[in-house]
């Protein structure tokens, strides 16, 4: 991406995940921001990149951006969007990565024109190796959807899907699921350190075993099945650990009820 081809981008939001695109962005060339952020602690990185505000009634006069991304909580939906409707109003492009909220309550806020593409990314985009998938309304264009799409793949990768009703899946899948990989790391420090590892060399193992193994993964054309079998040598030490991990009511069954709990609490937080 260059500056030419970057509009104005509006970021309503700048926590972790938001920060984390909006580096992304900046570095592909983005030059017109304004950010909404009320810590300006959460935005200060970018202090002299982009202009910073506490409300959106902060918001320079006659800024007009050509795409909104709204990186808020989901619970702040209701009082926040509505500040924002005139934006949309004027034919900006809505991006939100808000979990849970889907279009049809976004656009009962910012107005039922609006054009909107909810898109569900992962931290990894902090260090551009970000997951996002995302669905469009029907008001969004086909110049608008490739503007999220050129946004979005500048943290990573992106796919989108043609039923709204997917994307509370993909969230409990890859939004929560760096959460679930670092939890691996977590217990597989604890378990090295039950058997007696000394503590710092249990952390840098655990770490770089899930790391190593992330990038094996991600370089690799064999499927992650395959890739499990590959490192299962038969009546083996691994093969022994495997029969506790894939027992029936152990790990394919918790992750199947994790997957199922998360989708439907992306489903109650639908505005």
């Amino acid at each position: 991406m260059t500056e030419t081809n970057l509009p104005p981008l509006l970021l309503v939001g700048c926590g972790k995940m938001g920060g984390a695109m909006l580096a992304g962005w900046l570095e592909q060339g983005l030059s017109q921001a304004v950010v909404v952020e009320p810590h300006a602690a959460s935005a200060a990185a970018f202090a002299g990149r982009v202009t910073v505000v506490p409300s959106a009634d902060a918001i320079p006069a006659g800024f007009a951006p050509g795409v909104m991304v709204l990186a808020i909580k989901p619970q702040e939906a209701a009082a926040t969007l509505p500040h924002y409707a005139r934006f949309a109003a004027t034919g900006a492009l809505t991006v939100s990565i808000m979990a849970g909220r889907n279009i049809a309550g976004m656009q009962a806020l910012l107005g039922a024109g609006a054009a909107v593409v909810r898109a569900m990314p992962n931290t990894p985009a902090a260090v551009r190796q970000g997951y996002t998938c995302c669905f469009p309304s029907a008001a969004v264009s086909p110049a608008q959807r490739a503007l999220a799409d050129r946004l979005l793949a500048a943290v990573g990768l992106v796919d989108w899907v043609e039923d709204e009703a997917l994307i509370d899946p993909v969230t409990a899948v890859s939004g929560g699921g760096p959460a679930y990989v670092f939890l691996l790391a977590e217990v597989l420090e604890a378990a090295a350190i039950e058997q007696g590892l000394p503590p710092a060399l249990a952390r840098r193992m655990a770490r770089a075993t899930v790391a190593g193994s992330g990038a094996l993964l991600a370089a690799s054309a064999e499927d992650s099945a395959q890739l499990r079998r590959n490192v299962t040598s038969p009546k083996g030490t691994t093969e022994r650990a495997l029969n506790v991990l894939m027992a029936p009511e152990a790990w394919p069954r918790l992750m199947s009820e994790a997957i199922a709990a998360a989708t439907a609490r992306s489903r109650e937080l639908a505005g």
